[in-house]
C-alpha cells in the first residue's frame, strides 16, 4: 500500500502544485499557442515521469527510431492505466488522446488534457464516437499527433486481445498519416492485477514500423483492424517471452 500512497501523493502534488502553470499556459494561449501546446506536453510530461518513479515502474523502450518526425497515429493493446501514463511519458511531440468522458470528471487533470488536445467520448454512443473520429481527423490534418486504444477497453487478460474497432483508423486514412503501433506488456501488473496495490514492475514499450495503410492490400485495408491487432501481438508475446519467461 505505501507505494500506492506514493504514487497517489505524487499525482496528487503534481496537479495541486501545477494550478499557477495553469493560469500561466492559459495566458501563454493568448499570445503563442503553439509555446502554450509543446510547455504543456513537456509540464504533464514531467509530473507523469514522478508518478511513474513514485510507483516503482522501470521502462524498456524499443523501437524508437520507428518514429516519425511528423503527425502519427498512435495505435496500442489495452489493459491498464499506465498504458496512457507511460506512452504519454514517452510522445515526442505534441499528442492528443482520445479518451473515455468520464475523464472529464477528473479536477484539474481535465484541464491538463483539454490543454493537450485530448478529445472525449462517449464509449456507449455510436454518434459521439463518430464525432470525436471526426474531431481527431481535424487534429490530425493540424499537425498534432493522436493516440487511441482501439479496444476501447482494458482487458482483463492482457494475454488476449479484444476487437480493434476498424473505425479507429479512419483517422490515419483521412488525415493521410502513418500508423504506429505500439506494444505494452506488463502494464497491468502495475496495479489492475492486484488492485488496490501498486507493485514494483519492468514495462516493456516497443514501437513498431509506421503503417502506411494507403500501401497495404484491399483486403488489410478492409480489415485494418485485425491487421494492426495482429502485428502488435506478435510483438508483444516476442517481448513477453524475452523478459518475463
Amino acid at each position: 500500500m505505501i507505494r500506492l500512497i506514493l504514487t497517489l501523493t505524487a499525482l496528487i502534488l503534481f496537479l495541486v502544485g501545477s494550478i499557477p502553470l495553469m493560469i500561466f499556459e492559459w495566458i501563454l494561449g493568448f499570445f503563442n499557442k503553439p509555446l502554450k501546446d509543446i510547455s504543456s506536453l513537456r509540464i504533464v510530461q514531467w509530473g507523469f515521469r514522478r508518478v511513474i518513479d513514485a510507483a516503482g515502474t522501470k521502462i524498456i523502450v524499443r523501437g524508437e527510431e520507428n518514429l516519425p518526425e511528423g503527425a502519427a497515429l498512435y495505435v496500442g493493446n489495452h489493459s491498464g492505466y499506465f498504458d496512457v501514463v507511460i506512452s504519454y511519458m514517452l510522445m515526442k511531440n505534441l499528442t492528443g488522446y482520445i479518451s473515455k468522458k468520464e475523464m472529464l470528471k477528473v479536477p484539474l487533470l481535465n484541464i491538463w488534457m483539454k490543454n493537450l488536445h485530448c478529445i472525449f467520448m462517449d464509449r456507449h454512443d455510436i454518434k459521439d464516437g463518430l464525432k470525436a473520429i471526426l474531431a481527431a481527423i481535424e487534429k490530425a490534418k493540424q499537425g498534432i499527433s493522436i493516440c487511441i486504444f482501439p479496444e476501447g477497453t482494458r482487458a482483463e487478460n492482457p494475454d488476449v486481445f479484444g476487437e480493434f474497432k476498424d473505425a479507429s483508423f479512419k483517422i490515419a486514412s483521412k488525415a493521410d498519416i502513418p500508423v504506429v503501433p505500439m506494444a505494452l506488456v506488463n502494464t497491468r501488473n502495475v496495479w489492475e492485477a492486484h488492485f488496490p496495490r501498486i507493485e514494483k514492475q519492468t514495462v516493456v514499450l516497443e514501437y513498431l514500423p509506421p503503417i502506411n495503410i494507403k500501401e497495404l492490400s484491399k483486403d488489410e485495408q478492409k480489415h485494418i483492424g485485425a491487421y494492426v491487432s495482429g502485428r502488435i501481438k506478435e510483438v508483444y508475446d516476442r517481448n513477453k517471452k524475452e523478459y518475463f519467461g
